[in-house]
């Protein structure tokens, strides 16, 4: 039985605010030196399937150069599997994808080339190992028209996803879309299992449908259930989080330091693949403190400087007295001497100047709150940022008029787009 993964990586992700303003969700850095889609690649290298199709649509520059001819993943291959990455295109009608489902069928007939018996279809946006060989030989127990993978979430984070309800049989019996009060805590998670004529059908009845959205959550599968389908939940119970939210992102890279972490980023036998970074080994001056923290190749740690509980991507430089504590910062960014960043995200090539305060919580409303810096901005010295505040990407000192962003606050250019 053939078996081909698609993996949708078209996000726009809105919700992570400036880290998408230049790049679609699923290419967005996560844990130091990853993407976020390296986590669905690396499950399928890891589950033995090689025959990958991704199709992307918003900003797609980053992900394509990211993922090249799949190498790294051993999945440069031109006869046998391989990677395909697949964006929009006009012919006719088509153009941009109109949802989940719509992005499947403008490319079907690509898809069945080579008759696969079933179609995986994953969302390049989560962060989770899975053996996708197990949920596969669970369909086919099953005899399944479509399995979905469901895991339990906290009942406050429900109203999210798709909320799923099941029999003693695991058959799903209902399939309501982010309502706004769940009954249940039971989630889908966004991977699918089809057998191939059944979506091929399915597909085209949506397509066919003026008032559809073409969504596999929205209308593809509570469609399938009210025509008493086959649907079947596959229960899933490790760590899987949506990193769809500066909050959930922010999360995620903070269960990577936890003790007994709930997501292992180091086990030889689930690697997780990434297209390397060139970067020298990191170094760590002597009377810096680094303290439970992941410190990626090419960080400098000057002399002095205190790095607490914090995920530090490769070429990030840490000066003299710098204090970072809760933080995750991307690629090549630049901390000057005597910043202090709290539960802050700064995107790649951002440069702090020295003395700023990056955080700075001013009253017990703001102490979750979060402070997002866009890529390439600058922030001078001796500025202040108050937690919960955002500076957009391509910031410059002119952009600022106070040195003090207040909470909440949106700091965006004046600047014309050929002046950038």
């Amino acid at each position: 039985m053939k078996t081909r993964a698609i993996i949708l990586a078209g996000g726009e992700g809105t919700r992570l605010s400036i880290l998408t303003a230049k790049r679609t969700k699923p290419a967005v850095p996560f844990g130091g030196k990853y993407r976020i889609i390296d986590f669905a690649l690396s499950n399928c290298i890891n589950s033995n399937l090689f025959d990958i199709i991704i199709i992307a649509q918003y900003r797609p520059h980053s992900l394509i150069e990211h993922i090249g001819a799949g190498g790294p993943w051993d999945l440069d291959r031109e006869i046998s599997g391989g990677v395909k990455l697949f964006t929009p295109y006009q012919a006719q009608a088509s153009g941009w994808f109109r949802g989940t489902a719509d992005a499947i069928q403008q490319n079907f007939a690509f898809i069945k080339r080579g008759n696969p018996d079933y179609l995986l279809i994953l969302s390049g946006d989560h962060i989770y190992n899975m053996n996708y060989e197990e949920m596969i030989e669970f369909h086919q127990a099953s005899q399944a028209d479509v399995t979905i993978a469901t895991v339990e979430v906290p009942i406050e984070e429900a109203s999210r996803y798709g909320i799923i309800s099941i029999d003693e049989q695991q058959r799903i019996i209902s399939f309501v879309e982010k309502p706004e009060k769940p009954q249940s805590n039971l989630i889908n998670m966004g991977v699918y299992i089809f057998k191939r004529e059944i979506i091929d059908s399915i597909l085209w009845e949506d397509h066919l449908k003026p008032d559809s959205s073409h969504d596999f959550g929205k209308d593809i599968i509570p469609d399938m259930i009210r025509r008493n389908f086959r649907v079947i939940a596959f229960p899933y119970h490790g760590y899987w989080v949506d990193v769809g939210t500066v909050q959930s992102y922010w999360k995620a890279h903070m269960d990577l330091l936890q003790p007994n972490p709930k997501f292992n980023l180091f086990s030889p036998e689930w690697r997780v693949i990434t297209r390397e970074e060139i970067q020298p080994p990191c170094f760590i001056h002597e009377n810096a403190q680094v303290e439970h923290s992941l410190i990626c190749n090419g960080c400098v740690i000057y002399p002095g400087a205190k790095v607490i509980h914090s995920v530090l991507s490769p070429g990030v430089h840490v000066h003299s007295g710098a204090e970072i504590d809760q933080s995750v910062i991307l690629n090549d960014s630049v901390i000057g001497e005597n910043v202090k960043i709290n539960r802050s995200i700064l995107d790649k090539h951002v440069k702090i100047h020295e003395n700023a305060i990056i955080g700075q919580c001013i009253n017990q409303n703001d102490e979750n709150a979060i402070t997002l810096i866009g890529k390439n901005s600058i922030v001078a010295a001796n500025m202040i940022l108050e937690a919960g505040s955002v500076v957009y990407t391509d910031i410059v000192p002119a952009d600022y008029s106070s040195t003090i962003v207040h909470a909440n606050e949106r700091i965006q250019t004046k600047r014309l787009p050929n002046e950038l």
